[in-house]
């Protein structure tokens, strides 16, 4: 029986999917496949399952060099809001 992590690249491959692997997490690799509006996010583990996330959406123009800036400023400023409460939860403090 062919392991989950070369039947599935394969298979995308046959139907001319375009698709990347990656790894994010110590107990799988990623298969990230992608098609108009869509993205397939594919965590194949050891044991040959897989856990599927799957994202749809409008491929529409959203803005410019401005947004790209704003989002990443706002990502920045809710990691250290989120490493601040993670400070705050391993010492035992509540606000």
């Amino acid at each position: 029986m062919t392991h989950s992590i070369y039947k599935l690249p394969r298979r995308l491959e046959d139907d001319h999917v375009h698709y990347t692997l990656s790894r994010h997490r110590d107990d799988s690799i990623m298969i990230t496949a992608t098609f108009v509006g869509e993205r397939i996010e594919i965590d194949v583990f050891e044991d040959g399952h897989m856990e599927i996330s799957r994202f749809l959406g409008r491929e529409d123009v959203l803005g410019d060099e401005t947004l790209v800036y704003d989002i990443l400023d706002k990502k920045k400023f809710e990691n250290k809001v989120w490493e601040g409460f993670n400070k705050d939860a391993e010492s035992g403090k509540r606000e």
